[in-house]
């Protein structure tokens, strides 16, 4: 009897231990069963990360869909592998569907507003078409005024000779700070996050090349044949230019696939409809500044020298590339008329000259009421502006000269 009990207890312990290996080798085939569902799930958010919100319900989709199948495996490798390959088809089916978009159907560009409507030649006739009309100059009430007013802008000679008197006695030279941008720099997360998606974007670039055809011909075919003849039509259809180009994922690098994309003329386009926007919004701002009296005499001149400054700048840097810009556009059937000293510059500089009264009077206010503890300063400050402003225009009309005589009067009883 005790060597059956043995053989029983024998067998018993037996029988454990093969449930315990059958246990623990269940048990490593699970482990290795989520150790592969973890890396395919980050596969999986590394990709929706890198694709628009639009196409999250996609990869959601992919994603619980894997995860309900490997939930109901067979619990052997061959059955493992089978589903893994099941779910890896699936998502990267799933994420190339999403990235497919259906061609654009582009919305019609702007008409411009000079152009008359042309009757189209019938085949009957068999005549070629009439030749486009030349562009049309300026807007004559807007460049006369100009004109107008810069004739009467004369050369005081008294206020070189002020200057120079009391930049002599001051012994200092007039120097302004020039502020220069600091370029951002690119964020290193950023930079890692493009790596990682770059698969994905470049896949998204393809899609756009073969479904996106024959929309980038019918932009090519308008850009082209554009011929403005005002500058503010050019800034219309720059905006519906990019507009339309917003819709692909990457403008230049899908038009790099397409030689015949006319990019130099869509460049100097932009570059043409820019730098006017810019120079009429400075003349929004300089015609529409007022001298806030309740405002500190020394803030007040800040905002005046500041605002100075930004002209200045703007029209050197229009004159700088006047000559080979205004050839340019010439060439590629843009207007340039706008970049002439009879045009929007013109009336820019009247604008400075509005500004340089305003700060004489403010200084000469500033000096009679004895708000400054030192007035030959102040007053060697509004005749440092005068001087720059009269150099920048070429003169003085009237009612600037006159304010240069009380500025005058200010510094000589100083």
């Amino acid at each position: 009897m005790p060597k059956e009990e043995e053989d029983t207890c024998e067998s018993l312990l037996r029988s454990k231990l093969e449930a315990s290996l059958q246990r623990i080798s269940f048990l490593e085939m699970e482990n290795e069963q989520l150790r592969r569902e973890n890396a395919l799930l980050r596969a999986q958010d590394a990709a929706r990360r890198s694709m628009p919100r639009k196409k999250t319900q996609a990869f959601v989709g992919s994603i619980s869909s894997s995860q309900e199948k490997q939930m109901y495996q067979t619990g052997t490798d061959d059955g493992l592998q089978c589903e893994n390959s099941i779910s890896r088809t699936e998502f990267f089916g799933t994420s190339v569907a999403a990235r497919t978009r259906s061609p654009r159907v582009p919305n019609p560009p702007p008409s411009p507003k000079s152009s008359s409507p042309t009757a189209k030649p019938s085949k009957e006739a068999g005549l070629p078409p009439p030749p486009p009309p030349p562009p049309l100059p300026l807007p004559l009430s807007s460049s006369r005024s100009g004109c107008r007013a810069i004739k009467a802008v004369r050369r005081v000679p008294e206020v070189l000779e002020l200057y120079r008197s009391l930049t002599r006695k001051e012994g200092k030279s007039d120097t302004r700070a020039g502020s220069l941008g600091v370029p951002a720099a690119a964020s290193a997360r950023e930079m890692i996050g493009e790596i990682e998606n770059r698969s994905a974007y470049l896949l998204a670039i393809k899609s756009d090349v073969e479904t996106q055809a024959e929309f980038i011909s019918f932009l090519t075919r308008e850009v082209e044949n554009a011929a403005h003849g005002d500058i503010s039509e050019v800034e219309a259809f720059v905006k519906w230019l990019d507009d339309e180009l917003s819709y692909l994922v990457d403008e230049r690098a899908v038009l790099k696939h397409f030689p015949k994309w006319p990019e130099q003329k869509a460049d100097a386009m932009r570059e043409a409809a820019v730098g006017y926007r810019e120079l009429k919004n400075l003349e929004g701002e300089l015609f529409s500044f007022r001298d806030d009296k309740r405002q500190p005499t020394s803030v007040a001149l800040k905002r005046m020298q500041a605002l100075q400054d930004k002209l200045e700048r703007s029209v050197h840097n229009i004159e700088r590339v006047r000559e080979s810009a205004s050839k340019r556009y010439r060439d590629l059937k843009i207007p340039w008329q706008w970049m002439l000293d009879s045009g929007i510059i013109a009336q820019l500089k009247l604008g400075s000259m509005k500004l340089a009264k305003e700060y004489m009077n403010r200084v000469v206010t500033a000096v009679k009421l004895d708000a400054f503890s030192d007035d030959e300063e102040v007053t060697l400050q509004g005749v440092r502006f005068a001087y720059r402003v009269h150099q920048f225009i070429g003169g003085f009309d009237e009612e600037c000269k006159h304010a240069f005589q009380e500025l005058r009067k200010a510094a000589c009883d100083c």
